[in-house]
């Protein structure tokens, strides 16, 4: 299968996120998911085949092909051409000085698979399946800042998953932006959410971080999928997030939208 049409790269500003939306259960053309397979490393290939049940594999390949794809369009590199490196934490980046100034984060979950991309910042986004089994405001009780509990649990009861979704959400996206995932306490550090207001975070002193050094975006993809962006930048700059649904290889939905606008 051919690769994406030579266009000229796509623009972001240093004002901007852009947020790549696919669903991957919804990808069934044999010839696309062949090409995507055929555009992972081999160590991604490894992992592909390692789950157990194929709806995890139908995620794992798309939300990596999503990646791939995503980054071509802002640098003139095939998608099976890229090559990553991980940190400490396990936070992969595009390998090689030479290459562009793009920074990206993926999120997937059943039903939805974002990439974020960022110019030569931290940027971080989680998508969540807020209809998934199992606890949830339980478990903010014993991981979230005393501040979001008490928030959390002053809301009718009937608001309060929702809720945790928005906490939840927002907290993986800064500490993926960070890069540290879990090594970050997620009692040390607190959103507070005001209507009509960006989402603003707080920090215990040991985490060493400055509020004012970021901004954060919430995002509903479905009415089951919230999702949230972090990204290391001064807050009171200028900042937009836009969203494109897309098939990876395939076309793109509906044009740039802005979450609220």
């Amino acid at each position: 299968m051919p690769s994406p049409p030579a266009e000229p790269p796509l623009s972001l500003r240093p004002d901007e996120v852009h947020l790549w939306v696919v669903e991957p259960e919804r990808i069934l053309e044999p010839r696309l998911l062949t090409a995507y397979l055929a555009m992972l490393s081999a160590e991604e290939q490894d992992r592909h085949s390692r789950f157990r049940f194929e709806k995890h594999r139908q995620q794992f390949l798309v939300s990596h092909a999503l990646v791939r794809v995503t980054l071509s369009r802002y640098a003139p590199v095939q998608p099976q051409d890229w090559r990553f490196s991980t940190n400490a934490y396990g936070r992969p980046e595009i390998a090689g000085g030479e290459l562009p100034r793009v920074r990206f984060n993926l999120s997937h979950t059943d039903g939805m698979a974002v990439c974020a991309v960022a110019l030569d910042t931290d940027v971080g986004a989680d998508v969540e399946h807020a209809g998934r089994p199992g606890q949830t405001v339980e478990l903010a009780e014993s991981f979230f800042a005393a501040s979001e509990v008490v928030a959390l649990r002053s809301l009718p009861a009937e608001r309060q998953r929702e809720r945790f979704f928005d906490y939840w959400t927002l907290k993986e996206s800064y500490i993926k932006a960070r890069g540290a995932g879990l090594s970050l306490p997620l009692d040390q550090f607190a959103f507070h959410l005001e209507p009509g207001k960006p989402p603003r975070i707080s920090f215990d002193p040991r985490l060493m971080d400055e509020p004012d050094s970021w901004q954060f975006v919430q995002v509903r993809l479905s009415a089951e999928h919230p999702a949230a962006v972090a990204v290391r930048r001064a807050r009171g700059l200028p900042l937009t997030v836009r969203c494109q649904r897309t098939v990876p290889l395939a076309g793109d939905g509906l044009p740039w939208f802005v979450p609220g606008g």
